[in-house]
């Protein structure tokens, strides 16, 4: 029997996160982003579909690359303004019981020691639902935010992560026994002290003695999910990541980054299924051929062409406001997503910067766009699942929440009907989710675990 896949809500607490210029659209409820309602009322959507997770991105930074200037962005709404995604889950949790959250947080500009307790408070209060999508930060002025003079180079950023996981893993792992807190009413002892420990860390990048403030949470270290492609990213997730978000956008890279990620966490010593892989994918669904080639035609008329060259300008560094049409444009490690910036220069290096504004012009020759019946997305889902060994999906949606409303209603019911798709939820944790029969807690093989009673004695 072919394995169920994994779906999770691909969100941003912003006005256009990934399909651009779909807000002004009179169905689009994307402008209601700042209301909480909005949220509760998505949380809710998507438990009904039984999906894994919303999985809520960031940036702390503007898309400043397009014609040397964050006007464009925004004038457009390209992810400007955004709010932060860890104070959206509180009032969603509440709603829901069973749906989890991936909220984005960059490494590289504040304190482990914060982080952890936010991320520990945030698996408390939706009860062992959480995780973290571990990113680094591409965006220069985004350093420039947190007081640094210049953005931190990419193999550096790596390198910082690195050193902020260790931190955390010993915070969440290491700081606290799991039988510490006993709530004893007789001797009025809450917590025992001789099972709450200093970590007294020592690094390159962070000094952090501890311990953690927060009692262990449900899942102690909330899931790990990690989007990077690159050399550095794929070795960082090989030794982190519960989750990997593969983001290229042709079956054969993904399919490439896939196998290169499973044959890195057996090196490490994880093994090959320690990794769930996603893809994202765009999705338009119609119950006949004729809908759906509507609804594809009345989003492409919308597409904000603009609005995805200011995206991609802050991916991959480039300015394609200053490049001519037919120019070839040449990988140059510009310290942005570096994996970005080199699928996209295979393209324009081969036929010209015109052959990557193309694309952005009319998606449907990208291998992760999928229009059709219900049926015909279904086989197509399937088709990508089974060429590229990708374990689920990253969900985009073209309209909120009509997108998601025609997953849940149309798409999940024949997926279900296949096999492909849970018809409950079991277990209640993510990690369990993710990883039926694992527990709640990190395995052993992974490299977080060694922290465990590692602190006892000091």
């Amino acid at each position: 029997m072919s394995k169920q896949l994994h779906f999770n809500a691909f969100e941003m607490n912003t006005v256009s996160h990934i399909n651009h210029g779909l807000w002004v659209h009179p169905d689009n409820r994307r402008h209601e982003y700042t209301d909480i309602e909005y949220w509760v009322e998505t949380a809710q959507l998507l438990e009904r579909g039984l999906f894994d997770a919303m999985f809520i991105a960031d940036v702390v930074g503007t898309y400043n690359v397009y014609r040397g200037s964050r006007d464009a962005a925004v004038e457009r709404g390209i992810q400007i303004p955004n709010n932060d995604p860890y104070l959206i889950v509180p009032a969603m949790a509440a709603a829901t019981r069973d749906l989890g959250f991936a909220v984005t947080f960059a490494t590289t500009y504040e304190s482990p020691f914060a982080n952890a307790r936010r991320l520990s408070t945030l698996d408390h209060l939706t009860k062992g639902r959480l995780a973290w999508n571990v990113v680094t930060g591409y965006l220069p002025d985004a350093a420039k935010n947190f007081g640094l003079s210049e953005q931190v180079t990419h193999d550096v950023r790596y390198e910082v992560a690195e050193e902020f996981l260790d931190v955390s893993y010993k915070l969440w792992e290491g700081s606290w026994d799991r039988d510490a807190v006993i709530r004893d009413r007789e001797r009025a002892v809450y917590t025992n002290p001789r099972g709450v420990h200093e970590i007294g860390h020592v690094g390159k990048y962070f000094t952090v003695d501890g311990p953690h403030l927060s009692e262990p949470s449900p899942q102690g270290t909330p899931v790990i999910y990690q989007a990077g492609s690159s050399g550095a990213g794929k070795l960082f997730a090989a030794n982190n990541a519960e989750g990997v978000f593969v983001s290229s956008r042709t079956l054969a890279e993904v399919a490439k980054n896939v196998a290169d990620l499973r044959e890195l966490t057996e090196q490490v010593g994880r093994g090959r299924d320690a990794i769930k892989a996603l893809a994202s994918i765009n999705i338009v669904l119609g119950e006949t051929e004729a809908e759906a080639k509507r609804k594809t035609e009345e989003v492409l008329a919308l597409r904000d062409v603009h609005g995805y060259l200011v995206h991609l300008g802050g991916g991959t560094g480039i300015d394609f406001s200053a490049v001519a049409n037919n120019e070839k444009l040449e990988y140059k490690g510009r310290g942005h997503i570096e994996s970005a910036e080199a699928e996209h220069t295979r393209d324009a290096k081969a036929n010209g910067a015109t052959s990557v504004i193309d694309k952005l012009n009319d998606p449907r020759g990208d291998e992760f766009f999928v229009s059709g019946t219900v049926e015909q997305v279904a086989d197509r889902i399937e088709e990508i699942a089974e060429v590229t060994g990708v374990d689920g999906f990253n969900l985009v949606q073209y309209l909120s929440p009509g997108t998601f409303t025609d997953v849940v209603e149309l798409l999940v019911p024949e997926l279900q009907k296949r096999g492909r798709y849970r018809t409950e939820y079991t277990e209640h944790t993510l990690r369990e989710r993710l990883f039926p029969g694992q527990g709640s807690q990190l395995p052993d093989t992974h490299p977080a675990a060694a922290y465990r009673g590692a602190f006892g004695d000091k």
